[in-house]
Formats: C-alpha cells, structure tokens, sequence
C-alpha cells in the first residue's frame, strides 16, 4: 500500500444496526478497496467527515427501461445516475427487456444485479415488458432467464383478468413449481410480481424466494411465508399509486378497481404484520416503470411509516439487503461503495435524502 492516494473517512462509521457497538472512527480507501487501519506511506490523503454506511441498495428497481419498455443507453445512463447520487450504489434490476450489460464496464455507474426479463402470461402484463407465454413453455423462459441473469428471474404472479375484471393468479401451481425448480437448478432465485391474495399460497408452496410488492399478504399466507424464509420487497411508494390507477381503471373494471383501494388502505398495516412473524423485508422503490429513480430515501421512511423500527428499516435498504444479495458491507478489503451523511440515519432515517459525499469503486462520484 506504500506511496498510494488515499481516502479517509472519520466522524463513525456506521457498520451495523448498534449504536457504539457497530460503530468505527475512522477508515482508510486505498485502490478502490476499505482498510480498516491507515496504510503505510500513503500519498495524497484526502478527508471525508460524517456518518458513514455502506452504500444503499434499491432491491426492486428497473435500469433500461420506462413506462412504454426498453430505453436507449443515453436514458439508462440517467436512470443509474440518479439512484447513484442518492446513494443506491447496488440496484437488484426486478425484470428489464433491455441489454444493460454494458453498465458493468463503466465505474462510475451502481452495481446491477440483473433478475433478466419478466415472464408472464399472454395479455397478462404491460405491453412490452416481458416475455409472454403460456405454462407449458414457462419453464424453459425461467431457465433461459436463468442463465442470462445475475442468479435472478421474476415472474409475474398476478395481473388483472379482463374476463373477471379483477385481479387473478397467472400460473397453476405446477406450472409454477416446475419453473422455480428449473430456475434453483441454474443456481438462480425465483421472484414475482403479486398483487392480490390468491397468487401467494401457490408460488410458496412451489419454493419461491421472494415476492414483490406482497400487498395481498393475509393472516393465512404471512405464516407462511414466514416459515419458509420467504423475502417480500413492499415497494411502498409505488403502493402509493393505487388510488390513482384504481380511478383511471374505474369504468372498465370497477371490481379490480375497489381491490386496489382496499390493498392500499391496508398496505402498512400488511407490512408491518410480515415484520411481527418475521419475514425478511428488504427496501425497493419499483423506480424505473412510471416512478423516477432516486427515491429510496422514500422508501425508508415508508418503512419505519408502516411501524418498522427505524434501524430495521434502514438495514433492509443496507448492511441487511447487501448480505442479501451477495455483496458485502464495510469490511476489511471490501469494495469501497460508501455513503457519508451530515448526521446519524438511524436516529432520523430522512437524513438518508442528504447525503454528503458518495464513493463509489474507492472515488468520490457525488
């Protein structure tokens, strides 16, 4: 490490959930990579005060795309800018048609975990997003997924039957179990897209490993989900469009209409009874279909608004959500992926909407 610029990083930084316990005063970056002890003959120090977490992750995010499909690279480009700058330096992409392999090669962009394109049912989900099929074929689009993915593939669980005019389940359960097991033996988890109620016992049942959004979660299905270990993503500001959806929808589907006003009124009471039985809950804004990116901030506060505990609520969008998803947190040769705020998140977690400087691959990019 001798004769290498340096950046150091003092005021706390914030390893974990516990005040003092889970606290360091200062870290050194040297090369792209956190040391915890200050390098030998090191060059060039350049200081960074505050508060210190590793930097945020948007579990459920959506980098290529916007509400008509797929975006040229100019509009991708922006999209992970914008999250970068608000801190989200890992972004697990829920589902894009697009081809964003090439953010890889570019330091100055967030991480992507790719989950490849959605699947769905034919007619069953928005106008080119994703893959559309029939069961029989489901498997092989999971498995084909699969492979071109970062160890993700989402389905689409539910969407609004026109002939019932209401929200319904898209796949039969073995259809369904066929497609995770084909998915787990490519060495890829299972998500999907659900709405409603009727979808989630089935998709348990059939092993998947997490579900998106989960507002349909009921006092039979949370045990469940429970038991088996089974990650929800609440997605709260996107929730928070269901009242204007259900009024846009109202003449044509007025039952399907009523149900998304009911899975809002409920929507924090819901999560906050998946956080009592246990279930994993990680932080993710759905940014990317018709929501801005860079709204994660939002999305914390969503959380603790629903009765998460605020240091809860800010591990499911770090130290948490990171292990999660393979990528580590603030340790020794870890990659230095930092965010560095004015005062402490886990006493205010809104202080998350400021931060102060934000390094990424070892650089300070905001």
């Amino acid at each position: 490490m001798n004769d290498q610029a340096v950046l150091h990083i003092r005021g706390r930084v914030v390893t974990g959930p516990r005040p003092v316990a889970d606290e360091r005063e200062e870290l050194w970056v040297v090369g792209g990579r956190i040391s915890l002890t200050c390098p030998p003959g090191a060059r060039d120090v350049a200081t960074v005060t505050g508060w210190t977490l590793p930097g945020l992750v948007d579990a459920h995010c959506h980098v290529g795309l916007d509400a008509r499909g797929a975006v040229d690279e100019a509009t991708t480009e922006r999209q992970a800018l914008t999250d970068r700058d608000a801190g989200a330096l890992l972004l697990r992409d829920a589902g894009s048609p697009a081809d964003t392999r090439w953010v890889d090669e570019r330091e100055e962009l967030p991480r992507l975990v790719r989950a490849g394109r959605h699947i769905a049912r034919t007619r069953r989900y928005i106008r080119g997003y994703a893959h559309e099929v029939e069961p029989a074929d489901l498997a092989a689009y999971a498995r084909r997924e699969a492979r071109r993915s970062d160890g993700w593939v989402k389905l689409v669980g539910d969407w609004i039957d026109r002939d019932l005019g209401d929200l319904a389940p898209c796949w039969p359960r073995d259809a369904a179990a066929e497609a995770i097991a084909a998915a787990h033996a490519e060495g890829a988890r299972v998500t999907a897209h659900c709405f409603a109620e009727d979808s989630l016992r089935d998709l348990v049942e059939a092993g998947i490993d997490c579900v998106e959004h989960a507002t349909g979660l009921t006092q039979e299905t949370i045990p469940l989900l429970a038991e088996r270990g089974v990650a929800i993503v609440p997605t709260l500001v996107n929730i928070a469009t269901f009242p204007r959806l259900a009024d846009g929808g109202q003449a044509r589907y007025p039952r399907w209409a009523d149900h998304m006003r009911r899975l809002h009124a409920r929507r924090h009471d819901t999560v906050r009874a998946a956080y009592d039985a246990g279930i994993p809950i990680y932080a993710g804004t759905d940014a990317g279909g018709s929501l801005p990116h860079g709204l994660l901030a939002r999305e914390v506060a969503e959380l603790v608004a629903a009765g998460i505990p605020a240091t809860d609520a800010l591990a499911a969008a770090t130290w948490r959500a990171r292990a999660w998803l393979g990528h580590p947190g603030i340790a020794e040769g870890a990659p230095a992926d930092l965010v560095v705020y004015p005062e402490d998140p886990r006493r205010d977690v809104r202080v998350l909407a400021h931060p102060r400087r934000v390094v990424l691959r070892g650089r300070v990019v905001a």
